[in-house]
């Protein structure tokens, strides 16, 4: 049976990643934001590109994430706008409360960026936040919504009681969390809040997972991984990248969208969509060296990065599909 070329000719539902920069750097990040990124916001050019690209492949509603957007309140105000003019709807921006400091100031850039269009405001909640962030802060930023008339979406309220057990004027680790809620606090994490396997969730939760030789790993995913595929979360980034699957590292130009890949540009998406893991972990052993240094990986997720890291870190490739470097330098 002929494999179709991989081809990404429709988008269902995601959103734009404004910034990669953050104040946070939680274990759970699928894009391993941190402070370590530079400072770098989506422009107006890039912004209007991604929206056009968004609409003309099928999709009508998006929304803002990072990295934390408000950060630079301005620059998610001008996509707000932006979006608006493109014809497409913001279903909400996402943000860890990090910025808040007093509730007038709050309030003040939350009616800024409610003029611009925003209406619904995502507010993570979770124990990998509070690591970071105070809960007093983000109290303030849902009392601050509740003020200027922003709806509340919390992700994800079920946590609220357990955050408040501990002082919310300070942080606190996931170690305090597991003292306090036991041994399984952290392991039974992923089956109470939605995460993706990639970025710095595959170092917090493969040590819970049984570990399996690379080649038991690449016989189970001989068909491919049909995930890059998927467009129900869809993200494009400041850089012009679209993510495949949600599988970050892996970039597809947003130019290249709608239309089959060449695979001569995109080995390695191509390798794994078709053969799956087992023909990457071949082409990256013959065309660049690569040694399997472990014996075992929890997961094809995790042999996937640790090839990718090889080739970006130590190899010091700069391929179109390996972006951005940053994932791959501030984990």
């Amino acid at each position: 049976m002929q494999i179709q070329p991989f081809t990404i000719s429709h988008l269902r539902s995601g959103g734009i990643i404004t910034n990669y920069h953050c104040s946070s750097s939680c274990r759970h990040c699928l894009y391993c934001s941190s402070p370590r990124w530079p400072k770098e916001y989506i422009t107006p050019e890039t912004t209007w590109k991604n929206l056009t690209t968004i609409r003309n492949l099928g999709c009508r509603s998006i929304h803002i994430g990072g990295g934390e957007p408000l950060l630079n309140p301005d620059c998610v105000a001008a996509t707000l706008i932006a979006a608006a003019e493109a014809g497409v709807t913001v279903e909400y921006v996402e943000t860890n409360s990090s910025w808040f400091h007093t509730l007038d100031v709050a309030c003040a850039t939350l009616e800024r960026v409610a003029e611009a269009g925003l209406e619904t405001l995502l507010v993570s909640i979770s124990p990998f936040h509070n690591e970071h962030i105070p809960f007093l802060k983000v109290k303030g930023v849902c009392e601050a919504c509740r003020r200027t008339g922003i709806s509340v979406f919390p992700w994800i309220s079920t946590f609220i009681d357990e955050i408040e057990t501990f002082d919310d004027t300070t942080v606190h680790s996931l170690d305090e969390y597991r003292h306090c809620f036991g041994d399984d606090y952290i392991e039974n994490l992923p089956r109470r809040y939605w995460i993706a396997p990639g970025g710095r969730a595959l170092d917090t939760f493969g040590k819970f997972a049984v570990a399996r030789s690379v080649s038991a790993i690449a016989a189970e995913n001989r068909t491919g991984c049909v995930e890059l595929a998927h467009t129900g979360h869809f993200h494009l980034d400041l850089f012009g990248n679209y993510v495949p699957g949600l599988c970050s590292g892996l970039a597809i130009c947003r130019d290249d969208l709608g239309k089959p890949l060449d695979a001569g540009k995109y080995p390695i998406i191509t390798n794994l969509f078709e053969g799956g893991i087992g023909a990457f972990v071949s082409w990256a052993i013959e065309y660049y060296g690569y040694s399997i240094h472990r014996g075992s990986y929890p997961s094809k997720c995790h042999l996937c990065n640790d090839i990718r890291r090889f080739l970006v870190v130590e190899k010091g490739l700069r391929l179109h599909e390996l972006q951005p470097v940053g994932y791959y330098l501030y984990r």
